[in-house]
């Protein structure tokens, strides 16, 4: 690791800080090396101070993979890569505010997630990150047998559900906004533990915001099983808390990591930049 880089651990297994680069500049590919090299070992990495401009967190992203264009919420107008995820003090309507690993409904879920806080509230807004890597480790011998093999249904149907909270946002009367398509009705099947492309570590992949039920059983047949599996995989010693500054900026990987994004500002304003990068098919 090069000596100008400066890594903090933020909990025993999962996030770090990292320190001593610029992003409004795009790193050399020996950087970009390191800090996916980071991105491996602690499944989320941040940034504090960082300077973005739509172009620059772009080039960024797009020096780790292909950013992609979400089929429901819309991006912005020049960069529809870029989700503005901007709540106003006054406004009810949350995105995110579930735990969950960002487009499992995707055929090819997400790779990873770039977001930058543009705009915080003076408290609350922190996010949290869990460790699906470390939760799989911590399950019994025969629970990881029985899980074998076992996939499961993921899709937006529920989270994105006109008829439920997200209404607002398709009626035009949230700053984001939603169009409504096949994509939300989908589902796609998705191994219960998925294997890293990169590392090869094994995770647990099921999230209580997009995966209904295991393959061929019903939902209530599944539920008991699904619920212990998302208290496990969430118990603090598997998680770590990230406090937003402006300028921070979180790089998570998604195909061994779930967050949640706290809903405790009300009053204030909250504004953040986000990018997906495209993913491959779980294994």
């Amino acid at each position: 690791m090069s000596a100008a880089l400066e890594v903090r651990p933020l909990a025993a297994t999962i996030g770090a800080e990292v320190f001593g680069v610029d992003l409004s500049h795009t790193p050399s590919p020996d950087m970009i090396a390191q800090l996916r090299e980071l991105l491996l070992k602690y499944g989320v990495i941040f940034f504090r101070g960082q300077i973005l401009t739509p172009d620059t967190h772009l080039a960024f992203a797009q020096a780790f993979g292909k950013p992609e264009i979400h089929p429901i919420v819309a991006g912005t107008d020049k960069r529809p890569e870029i989700i503005k995820i901007e709540k106003p003090a006054n406004e009810p309507a949350s995105f995110g505010t579930e735990w969950h690993s960002d487009n499992s409904f995707f055929a090819a879920p997400s790779l990873g997630t770039i977001l930058y806080a543009e705009e915080i509230p003076p408290a609350g807004g922190d996010t949290l990150y869990a460790d699906m890597y470390t939760a799989y480790d911590q399950l019994s011998d025969g629970l990881k047998k029985m899980l074998d093999g076992v996939r499961a249904i993921h899709s937006a149907k529920v989270a994105y559900d006109p008829s439920g909270s997200a209404g607002a946002k398709y009626r035009g009367e949230s700053t984001l906004k939603y169009t409504y398509s096949d994509a939300v009705a989908e589902e796609h099947a998705h191994p219960v533990v998925r294997t890293h492309p990169e590392s090869g570590r094994k995770a647990l992949y099921v999230n209580p915001m997009f995966t209904l039920r295991f393959e061929d059983m019903t939902e209530q047949e599944s539920g008991p099983l699904l619920q212990y599996l998302y208290t496990h995989s969430t118990r603090p010693e598997f998680t770590c808390r990230f406090h937003w500054q402006k300028g921070s900026v979180a790089f998570w990987d998604n195909r061994g990591v779930m967050h949640y994004a706290m809903n405790d500002y009300e009053g204030h304003r909250r504004v953040m930049s986000r990018i997906t990068l495209t993913g491959d098919v779980p294994a």
